[in-house]
């Protein structure tokens, strides 16, 4: 056991000497990073919860708050005001840092390197204030921006995805019910169901971002004594004092009631939405899967993609397999912010904190990558029609039973016993193929050749007509991309034909 222990410190030693001689990039390899913000998700999205985003949304709420309490007489320069705001955005992140270590505190740490920047303005940062006023209200600035950013990337999805839709609407594929033939469909409707649940995800989306309200000026417990206090008792003055907070934040709509913090309930509200996109896209992804592998659909492939280290011909469907397991992620941990909501004890407890940096922040990262994937899936999905086509036609003679049972009921023929014998040609032809692993469907020839079936055979091929079986597909995909689909992709102004970067 000694020696073991000296080896492991040995180990431990010669690390810590290769990380003191190695270069900012070579440790970097040496410590766990995010998949999420290295490898999935966009720029964008990772840029709005980096600690700089992060913290400058945490000035903005001390100047907003500041320019308030200003405006309701409170004594604050319009001096101090401009050195505040000269900072929002230069944040020195070593002596925050240093201070958070002092003080065990990340909101002290952070008033105290504000303050080393401003000192005119010192005396006045965080006054009346609670960690939880900057932090919830900074939070709420945040997920807004990152609704907004899920909001076009669903819409360019939506857009996209109905152009494709359109495009086939008229293109007739066997459906499939429990994953076995059924009554043909079109590709276009079948990309409609995909559609149809995107666009229930927006309108939840939109709702949510329309309604999404912030803590405000509460206090400690909620009852807003501290500032009570600041305002000499006037409650007329305190309303007014978050009302003009907002106003200088762009708030909407604030909680008229609250704890210390926000109802943790808001987050399992967002973040159902976020899980509900995710069901959206697992579903459309794993169709492709299952489409991929009857060749009949596939997600675009790279000139130099490779599908297997060892089988040199695979085409996996890797960018759909992927969608899968990061919704897998966002569904399970749409579970998490329920429990928090449900275990903040009377006006809050402090677990919710390390909860939340990552709960809320993961689950929009995978979104973004999720719906960044989808959109380029669409961009250059590859419809076969050839492929589809043969599927249908060795299918189809068992799908047209029934209207040959019909002509044949027509003309004279007893319903019952035309139903038996077509039953036993069937079996007969489906145990052929099955135990002799042919392809050819002779069913309509041993019907036409049947003396107790009175249709010939051209009589039969006319009942093989696919625009009798596929029933108003083509006419629901343009009537629900007109009615449904247009006007709303009509009320936002963006480049439906945007291009996302996939790294891998």
């Amino acid at each position: 056991m000694k020696f073991l222990a000296r080896l492991l410190s040995l180990n431990i030693l010669v690390l810590s000497v290769f990380i003191l001689n190695s270069s900012y990039a070579e440790v970097d390899n040496l410590r766990y990073q995010s998949p999420l913000s290295g490898r999935y998700a966009s720029d964008e999205m990772s840029y709005l919860f980096s600690p700089q985003n992060k913290h400058s949304n945490w000035r903005k709420v001390w100047v907003a708050l500041a320019k308030a309490e200003k405006d309701l007489g409170l004594k604050i320069t319009d001096a101090q005001i401009n050195e505040l705001e000269s900072h929002v955005n230069d944040i020195d992140f070593k002596v925050a840092g240093e201070y958070e270590i002092k003080f065990k505190h990340d909101v002290m740490a952070h008033i105290h390197a504000y303050a080393d920047q401003c000192p005119a303005a010192a005396p006045i940062i965080h006054l009346g204030a609670t960690s939880c006023l900057i932090t919830d209200n900074a939070d709420i600035i945040t997920i807004k921006a990152a609704l907004n950013v899920l909001q076009k990337r669903l819409l360019i999805l939506i857009g996209q995805l109905s152009d494709v839709a359109m495009t086939n609407k008229d293109l007739p594929c066997l459906a499939f019910t429990h994953f076995q033939t059924a009554q043909p469909t079109t590709v276009g409707k079948r990309m409609c169901l995909w559609l149809q649940d995107f666009l229930l995800d927006l309108n939840d989306l939109n709702y949510r971002l329309e309604k999404l309200q912030f803590l405000g000026l509460k206090g400690a417990t909620g009852t807003q004594a501290s500032f009570l206090e600041l305002l000499e008792g006037d409650h007329e003055k305190v309303k007014t004092l978050e009302n003009k907070f907002a106003e200088y934040l762009d708030i909407k709509h604030i909680f008229p009631i609250s704890g210390q913090t926000y109802t943790r309930k808001q987050d399992v509200q967002v973040l159902d939405i976020l899980a509900g996109i995710a069901v959206s896209a697992h579903k459309m992804a794993t169709d492709i899967r299952l489409l991929a592998h009857l060749k009949e659909v596939e997600e675009p492939f790279g000139k130099n993609q490779v599908g297997s280290s060892a089988m040199p011909y695979k085409r996996n469907p890797m960018k759909c397999e992927r969608i899968c397991g990061l919704s897998r992620l966002v569904i399970a941990n749409a579970e998490n912010p329920k429990y928090t909501a449900a275990t903040q004890w009377f006006e809050r407890t402090l677990d919710d904190s390390s909860n939340r940096r990552f709960s809320i922040s993961e689950a929009f990262l995978l979104v973004d990558s999720i719906l960044n994937l989808l959109i380029n899936v669409t961009d250059g999905i590859v419809v076969y029609p050839k492929v589809i086509e043969n599927h249908l036609k060795k299918e189809l003679p068992f799908l047209a039973t029934e209207n040959i049972l019909m002509e044949a009921v027509k003309k004279g023929g007893n319903r019952q016993d035309i139903h038996e014998k077509i039953r036993q040609h069937s079996v007969e032809v489906l145990t052929k193929i099955k135990d002799e692993g042919i392809e050819e469907n002779n069913l309509l020839e041993l019907i036409a050749d049947d003396d107790e079936i009175p249709l010939s055979l051209e009589e039969i091929e006319k009942a093989l007509d696919i625009t009798n079986f596929i029933g108003r597909a083509p006419q629901q995909v343009e009537d629900f991309v007109t009615e449904y689909i247009n006007p709303i992709l009509g009320c936002f102004k963006i480049d439906f034909q945007a291009k996302v970067e996939i790294n891998v």
